[in-house]
Parts: C-alpha cells; structure tokens; sequence
C-alpha cells in the first residue's frame, strides 16, 4: 500500500503563531480516521522514530498526523532544532491546546478523513494536554496516552520556585543538545490563572472518549504509578503497560534504523488494535 507523505504543512494559529504538520495516509477513496500525535516536552514531530511511527499508522489504514507546537521552540525555517528558545521560554499550556485545537480545526475539512473517528496520541506532557483537549472537544471519540503525566503542575517547588518568581526565568540544559532552555514565569502565572481546566485527573475522570493508556515500566522520566493513577481516575478506560520499556519506548534522537525499536512497535501495534476495535 503506498503511503503519502505531506510534509511540513504551515497551520495557522491567531492566538499563537504558525507552526508545521506532517500527514501520513494510504492512497484511497475511503475516508480515514484521523489519529493526531501529541509530543512532549522538548518533543517536536520529526524526533526520534515518530515520523516512522506515522508510517506504520498510515499503512494500517489510518490519516495520521505529526505537528510542532508553535512554541516548541523548533521554527518553521527549521523544524527539526530548537532554533528559537525565546518562543521555548514563553511556551504554555494555554498556548499547546491553542495549537492542538487549530490542527484538529485544519485536518477535519480534509477530503479524506472522516471526522466522526477523531484520536489523540499524546506523549508524556502531550499525554496531559491531549487528555484535556478530549474533553473539552466533543469531537474526539478515542485518547490514546503514551508514557502520559498524571498532572501538568510540574514547575519547581520550593526555594526553586521562589527564585524562579524573583528571577522570571529558571533554565534546564538540554542533555542532547546541551542548550540552555528558558522557561519565563509566565508558564507558571498561565497555569495558575487557569488552574481548574488543567486538571488533568478531572479532566480523565469526565472524558467521554474510549481511553487506552500505555507506559513502560521502566520510565525514568514519568513513572509507570502516572498511568496506573490515569487508569483508576477513568475505570473504563485499558491499561497496557510494557515490561521494562522506558520513557520513548527505546527511541532516540538521531534514530537512524529503518525499523521501530521493539518497545515502540509494540505500543504502536497495541493501539492500531485499540483503534481498529473502538471506531
């Protein structure tokens, strides 16, 4: 089955900026159910094996999406580098579901999707926005969370916290690329001025979608107890949990095989079946 390929699609968004998406899908006459995929923190959409991933959705019959958030950091010069770390550093929740709402809006009116079968794939942090975004948007009918937060208040505690308010700024290096990456106070002051719709564990509890939640048991960045919280909030939703899968399910950046890592083939394929099963 031949897959195209659309690349570096510019989505508009007034309330942010423009920003890319990819597209992936069999050539058909059929209408596709469109399945979004949701990075995360310091994620962007050609990391790793994603685009790989794409692929192997689209060959399973399915519209499938990629996209940077607008202040991801990464630019649409530059899609694949954190070209632009002001962006990064006034980078919010508000902003991310912003973004995820403008790619919904675009590729619903696409001729080949059918926008009666709408998932979300969301990637740790992108797990939390994509579980929020479900619902409030009646229009998603399946969430799919991999290696997802439990919770999106993870700002620093603490004296940390303190001097984070006082300075206006607190960065973390970027152990790949070594780069200082801001975060301004404002993420923290977005958060608190909405505090009530970034509840992430009310948000599970009242989504109305069919939720699978996937997580490795080796984590190192999001323990597997995030998933298993998820999944007690949302009693009918499926907990799959891989053994001694870590936080990318074996990806990395540069992945530079053919093939996806075992881990993340598996997580693929479990939600293909989900997929298949539910819509």
């Amino acid at each position: 089955m031949e897959v195209i390929k659309k690349k570096n699609i510019i989505i508009s968004n007034p309330e942010t900026k423009n920003f890319l998406a990819d597209a992936f899908y069999p050539e058909t006459d059929k209408k596709l159910p469109l399945i979004i995929f949701v990075h995360g923190y310091k994620g962007y959409k050609d990391w790793g094996a994603w685009s790989l991933m794409a692929e192997k959705f689209a060959e399973a019959g399915f519209f499938f999406v990629t996209f940077n958030f607008s202040h991801n950091g990464t630019t649409i010069e530059d899609p694949s580098h954190f070209a632009d770390l002001e962006a990064f550093g006034n980078n919010n929740y508000s902003k991310e579901l912003s973004d995820l709402g403008a790619v919904i809006d675009y590729f619903v009116q696409d001729k080949n999707v059918d926008d009666h079968r709408i998932v979300l794939i969301g990637h740790s942090r992108g797990g939390g926005i994509s579980i929020i975004k479900t619902y409030e948007d009646e229009r998603i009918h399946g969430l799919i969370t991999l290696a997802s937060v439990d919770t999106l208040d993870r700002f620093p505690k603490n004296e940390a916290f303190e001097n984070w308010e006082k300075a206006g700024v607190y960065y973390v290096t970027n152990g790949r690329t070594k780069q200082e990456m801001p975060h301004y106070y404002q993420f923290y002051e977005d958060f608190e001025r909405d505090e009530h719709r970034f509840d992430v564990e009310r948000s599970t509890e009242m989504a109305k979608a069919h939720v699978l939640i996937i997580h490795g048991t080796n984590d190192e960045s999001v323990n597997v107890k995030n998933a298993e919280h998820l999944h007690i909030l949302h009693p009918n939703s499926k907990l799959y949990l891989i053994e001694n899968a870590d936080h990318t399910f074996g990806a990395k950046e540069p992945w530079n095989e053919n093939q996806l890592p075992q881990d993340l083939n598996t997580a693929a394929e479990k939600c293909i079946e989900f997929i298949r099963e539910k819509m």
